[in-house]
């Protein structure tokens, strides 16, 4: 089931919302649990209930596992907590691989020693390389012994709740578990839930008005590559890289929004990640809780910065390459995260000499690096990649089609250039509507404090906003598209 779609708005959330508080208010709390842990079954299932099973059996096999980690105390020997540690890790690592690197392997395979083994039809499951990171944090904190007095039930919701559960942010236990189990938390709060609707909205306009216009433009570039000018795949690299920033926002938006509904406060999970002067700060404020993830359970592990400077490099090279391997089953996201690494490095080598640069020319580098590497990130394979950067950098035209020009007139602007003002800049300025977005799209990424920097005010002036906001998107819901990270 997707946020923005007519039945998870005003069929799913408010059935789910209602009955929630209804069975805590009669102080049933472990049914009020099953009952939010079924509805997130639901969510997740409702395109293919196939899913159903393969979260349940990751659910039942983890916590067994913690149970096992945890029941031994201080008595249990060590090697078997290791073990069962190991075993566990290995379970979820290749559920992970078949599900999402299986045909990837073998075509590699076939590729390399010229063999000719069959691929599989494999349905990826939906996020369930967020899930399944989840439950290998919540393992190595049994091992641990932090997870000690969890019920079963605590620990399926604390996998399963809904609005995180198929794009992130990767929870811990530490902080959700503990929310459910605040009494006063079981009950409205009327500011949460004022604040929570205006997230929401603010999340679903970014997706639907924002990231899905740039994604018109993005659809029809990557599909014309050979036919680009350059000041054309110029604008659809920019586009992309809007896109990816607006959908990762809004649905980071939409999902704390509905947290705090619930009254969850979900960890943070992007922070305004372009106005970063450095790869390694947009890295900072880019998918906080995958970073988070990579850096406690991999990159620290492994020795962090303490075994010396080539170790330190060996160590941000595999995090950065896990990063490009998690992201999907493709050479493009290998090398995106081989680049991200690298230039990671560098910005470590040569910090001195970086931090002398002025500000402004910092952020420019920056978001340039990131915005041709986001190529990578979007493009089919390695050639398509290739060309795109081909036709960006040769120089070979700076004409923009008109159909570029109309993904942006959405039928509000189209109205309002009615009125005469704007119907002189229209009438002067060519594809006046993209360079709104643009243009616009710049302001609101540079500009802007992001949801969590501002501090919500239940006021008419807020409620107006939530109101235009959401009656906006909902009018736009014509046609439903996925989120991007839904792919990961």
């Amino acid at each position: 089931m997707l946020f923005n779609s007519y039945l998870f708005i005003f069929l799913f959330l408010p059935t789910v919302l209602i009955g929630y508080y209804v069975i805590n208010f009669f102080e049933m709390y472990r049914i009020a649990n099953l009952f939010l842990i079924g509805m997130s079954f639901w969510f997740y299932g409702y395109f293919h209930p196939s899913y159903i099973g393969i979260i349940s059996s990751s659910i039942v096999v983890n916590f067994w596992i913690a149970k096992k980690m945890d029941r031994g105390g201080v008595d249990q020997k060590v090697w078997m907590k290791r073990l069962l540690l190991t075993v566990g890790i290995c379970m979820n690592t290749a559920v992970i691989f078949y599900f999402k690197y299986y045909n990837f392997f073998i075509e590699n395979i076939n590729a390399v020693f010229h063999r000719s083994f069959e691929m599989k039809q494999i349905l990826l499951p939906l996020g369930i390389s967020f899930f399944t990171f989840q439950q290998i944090s919540y393992l190595v904190d049994a091992y641990r012994g932090e997870t000690k007095d969890y019920g079963f039930d605590e620990y399926a919701l604390f996998v399963s709740f809904f609005p995180q559960l198929v794009a992130g942010p990767i929870v811990l236990h530490n902080e959700v578990i503990p929310q459910f189990r605040r009494q006063e938390n079981r009950y409205v709060i009327m500011q949460n839930l004022a604040r929570g609707v205006y997230i929401f909205a603010l999340g679903l306009f970014k997706k639907l008005l924002i990231a899905d216009t740039f994604g018109k433009a993005v659809a029809f570039g990557f599909e014309n590559i050979e036919t680009l000018s350059s000041m054309e795949a110029l604008l659809v690299s920019v586009s992309y890289t809007f896109q990816l920033y607006f959908d990762f926002s809004g649905y980071c938006d939409m999902a704390c929004g509905i947290g705090y509904l619930f009254n969850i406060k979900l960890p943070q999970n992007f922070n305004s990640p372009y106005k970063a002067a450095s790869i390694t700060e947009f890295w900072e404020r880019w998918h906080m809780s995958l970073t988070r993830f990579l850096r406690t359970y991999i990159y620290i592990p492994l020795g962090g910065n303490r075994k010396g400077k080539i170790r330190t490099y060996v160590n941000i090279m595999i995090v950065y390459i896990v990063s490009g391997i998690w992201h999907g089953a493709n050479w493009t996201f290998i090398f995106w995260g081989v680049l991200h690494g690298a230039f990671s490095c560098l910005n470590r080598i040569f910090q001195k000499t970086w931090d002398r640069m002025g500000e402004v020319t910092r952020w420019a580098l920056t978001f340039m690096l990131v915005n041709v590497l986001w190529i990578l990130f979007r493009a089919d394979n390695i050639t398509s990649a290739k060309l795109f950067l081909v036709k960006l950098c040769c120089m070979s035209g700076f004409e923009i089609r008109q159909e570029i020009y109309q993904f942006f007139s959405l039928p509000e602007l189209v109205w309002m250039g009615k009125l005469p003002f704007i119907e002189y800049i229209l009438s002067r300025v060519t594809g006046f509507y993209l360079w709104v977005f643009v243009l616009g799209a710049f302001f609101v990424v540079l500009n802007c404090r992001n949801s969590r920097e501002t501090e919500f005010q239940p006021t008419v002036v807020t409620s107006l906003t939530t109101v235009v906001l959401m009656v906006w998107s909902v009018m736009s819901l014509s046609g439903v598209s996925t989120f991007l990270y839904f792919d990961f």
